[in-house]
């Protein structure tokens, strides 16, 4: 193994540098002397086919359109797969790299980190990002054929990887058991924000719309995230309780964007409901700095409770109290930092966000220990710690010894 190592990253779901996560990762690597490469769709303002941002080498390829139903996702992952292994081929030849890193959804990217470990001795990382069956059995309401199939496209690319880093225990646990990984080969790297990069900054009064207080949430708009809870929750706030002071806004984008969209105006919540579109960067900062109170509307389901939501770990951060159903993962992450709505209840939604804009007292003591449990708890260095330490065990190609162990590493 040379003295510098390289890796190639590839992500099919968002374009790099705005996914956070894959970003830091890639970020992290070179900072720890890896030459690093990553394959990602066009998207945004970032449609240059190659370009090195920061020292990374980014190669993107054409996503040509965002899919919906299970042919869409077919034919999407199906383009986003043959473009991945003709650039994995431009990026060995151009750069080179020793180890691939893949990060899900969807499953099928073991196809091309497989040709390149069996044929040419590459170690793969998998980077569990999604469950894919739990996915889908949320989205489309049952199992059957493609839910079998998701889960043997699990176990493939499980059999395949060297290593698989966990977004947290619950996905360390599916890593072991489902996929059959040995306990040694699973790390734990949670998507903590860089407190030297995610800071306050100057709000954007604007979202507030002329109102006093302003509710925000910020992510993915799909149809298992809850959004139109909260448009619900926002229409109990207006039309039931004659709230007049309260503006909401949504940052993001997803397939479920246009239905929202239809739904706000259905309430007659056009004036108070603000879609601002995908963010990243210092616009979603300044709009994370002018929340008075975040929103996590993802319902309660077999799906939610086993994932880590960035928002939860970007809230706390950032000093913003929030409100969330009560979820497994969401639980174990807040802590008593966060106010808990009935189970997928708008009205119990609309409740508890108006208690927390209403009583300054709570909101500041919710704000209070957000941020201190970020300060203890969530810190990028333990994370960075586990994410070097994977890869060292992927390049070595033996199992790990003593204290570093990636179930040492996981406490």
């Amino acid at each position: 193994m040379s003295k510098s190592p390289s890796v190639l990253i590839i992500v099919e779901n968002l374009t790099v540098p705005l996914d956070r996560r894959v970003w830091q990762e890639a970020r992290t690597l070179r900072e720890a002397g890896y030459t690093v490469s990553v394959i990602c769709p066009r998207g945004g303002k970032y449609t240059a086919s190659y370009e090195v941002l920061e020292g990374i080498h980014v190669f993107r390829h054409p996503l040509p359109f965002e899919a919906d139903g299970a042919l869409g996702y077919a034919l999407e992952y199906s383009c986003a797969l043959f473009w991945e292994f003709v650039l994995s081929i431009r990026a060995y030849f151009k750069v080179g790299f020793d180890v691939i890193q893949a990060c899900n959804p969807p499953d099928l990217i073991f196809l091309v980190a497989g040709f390149w470990k069996h044929l040419f001795g590459k170690p793969f990382v998998f980077d569990h990002h999604d469950i894919n069956p739990e996915l889908f059995e949320v989205k489309f309401g049952r199992r059957g054929l493609i839910h079998s199939l998701l889960l043997g496209l699990e176990r493939m690319t499980f059999k395949t990887a060297d290593v698989s880093i966990a977004t947290n225990e619950t996905f360390r646990s599916i890593a072991i058991s489902r996929g059959g990984m040995d306990p040694d080969r699973v790390f734990v790297v949670r998507s903590i924000p860089d407190l030297t990069r995610f800071k306050r900054t100057a709000p954007n009064a604007a979202l507030k719309n002329g109102r006093k207080h302003l509710i925000g949430y910020v992510g993915i708009m799909g149809n298992q995230d809850g959004v139109d809870l909260l448009i619900e929750a926002m229409a109990d706030l207006v039309h039931r309780q004659g709230r007049r002071d309260i503006q909401c806004a949504i940052v993001g984008s997803g397939t479920e964007l246009p239905h929202l969209q239809r739904l706000a105006a259905e309430r007659k919540l056009e004036c108070y409901v603000t879609f601002t579109g995908f963010q990243s960067g210092q616009p979603l900062l300044a709009s994370f700095s002018a929340f008075d109170v975040g929103a996590i509307p993802d319902p309660k389901n077999g799906y939610n409770d086993k994932i880590s939501m960035n928002k939860h770990f970007e809230y706390m951060t950032l000093g913003v109290p929030f409100v969330q159903f009560d979820l497994v993962e969401g639980r174990k992450i807040a802590g008593d930092a966060s106010l808990y709505a009935k189970d997928n209840c708008p009205r119990d939604l609309a409740r508890n966000l108006a208690s927390l804009l209403d009583d300054q007292a709570l909101h500041a003591e919710l704000a209070a220990r957000g941020q201190a449990r970020a300060k203890a708890l969530l810190r990028w260095d333990t994370e960075r710690h586990r994410l070097l330490a994977a890869y060292d065990l992927a390049l070595a190609g033996r199992k790990p010894v003593g204290a570093t162990t990636a179930a040492a590493l996981s406490k």
